[in-house]
């Protein structure tokens, strides 16, 4: 039995077992429950002659989060996607100690994730890479870890938080107008030089693509020059998020920007020169991350930095109801939705406009 008292709000366990242990285990909990259910876990495991990891006399030990992911990323065959976030975890969490991964620090930790303004499936993709490897680490056995906690999160654990909200950021008019500036190659406001990159040209179509028509980052950065229709006013995808081809009409403005646009012709009938451009190992998902980090800075620079490029559909979606006649049905056809449900996601209208339909 452990050694247990309580000093100030502090509970302190002793655990010893002489010929098992290298030396007494010292534990200290706030609440007194979550104290000994940890220490009669710890107690059942050393019965049975197993010694966690981080109790251990050698160096090599999995007392952390940083050591899980390091020996689940070497172990283990990780996808790149689960190894980028789990980057990211570890240098957030990574001192966080095996011993005190409870539920009630799972709270925490998405909490803090939604303080940090998150989105939901930012927050689901991180919550998701750790788990699997706290599942690894749990089936491995040898550690003090109880259970893996992030497995019992209630559902829409990463809801009720701020990008909520952010649905219904719309870009101004002004906003618009900065972003298309600095994509010109203008100096930001306040900065003292403009963004330098031979793709400029590049990255304002994608702009212009993405608030005109609503197409995704991954669909806009693949496109090849034979998709484009300009005789018919349409865009043929090929290859979408839903797994169908779909067309996609082009508005004048978007037509007239196509027209004034060079692809070079070492693209290889690319549209853009990213997809030429990538190595072997670069995936579609890794450019469009690239991409999405490099319309950030220049959101940024603009002055809207709590907009993203996905925010973009959501604007094109507002100004389809806002500036056309097309139904719900003939929208949704255009933004690839399987269900109509999407659309009342999407759709922001500004009350301004809605006011000039009033009596």
């Amino acid at each position: 039995m452990a050694n247990k008292r309580l000093r100030g709000n502090t509970w302190h366990y002793i655990v010893r077992r002489k010929n098992l242990l290298p030396k007494p285990i010292n534990l200290t909990f706030k609440n007194e429950i979550e104290g000994d259910a940890y220490v009669a876990h710890l107690e059942r495991l050393l019965d049975s002659g197993i010694v966690p990891d981080e109790f251990k006399s050698n160096k090599e030990v999995i007392g952390n989060i940083a050591n899980a992911i390091d020996a689940y990323s070497k172990i283990v065959h990780v996808p790149n996607s689960d190894l980028r976030v789990l980057k990211v975890v570890r240098e957030r969490v990574g001192n966080q100690k095996l011993t005190f991964v409870n539920y009630a620090w799972a709270e925490h930790y998405v909490q803090g994730m939604k303080t940090m303004n998150l989105s939901p499936s930012t927050i689901r993709h991180h919550v998701g890479a750790l788990a699997r490897c706290l599942d690894w680490i749990e089936n491995r056995g040898g550690t003090s870890l109880l259970g893996n906690p992030l497995r019992r999160l209630p559902k829409r654990y990463a809801s009720g938080h701020k990008a909520e909200l952010l649905r219904e950021r719309r870009l101004s008019i002004e906003e618009e107008q900065e972003i298309t500036r600095i994509l010109r190659g203008g100096k930001p406001i306040g900065r003292e030089r403009g963004f330098e990159s031979k793709h400029l040209p590049s990255l304002l179509l994608m702009f212009q693509l993405a608030l005109e028509t609503g197409m995704r980052m991954a669909e806009i950065h693949t496109l090849t020059i034979s998709q484009v229709d300009i005789r018919n006013k349409t865009i043929f995808l090929e290859k979408t998020k839903n797994g169908d081809t779909r067309q996609v009409p082009l508005s004048t403005t978007i037509i007239k920007a196509l027209n004034n646009y060079e692809p070079d012709s070492l693209w290889g009938g690319d549209l853009f020169p990213w997809a030429s451009e990538k190595t072997p190992r670069r995936t579609p998902s890794q450019v469009s991350i690239a991409r999405s980090e490099q319309f950030s800075r220049i959101f940024d620079a603009a002055g809207c930095p709590d907009f993203t490029f996905h925010g973009l559909r959501h604007e094109a979606t507002s100004r389809l109801y806002e500036r056309t006649t097309l139904s719900d049905i003939q929208i949704a056809k255009i933004m690839g939705w399987k269900s109509l449900k999407m659309a009342l996601r999407y759709t922001n209208l500004r009350a301004c406009n809605l006011a000039k339909e009033m009596w």
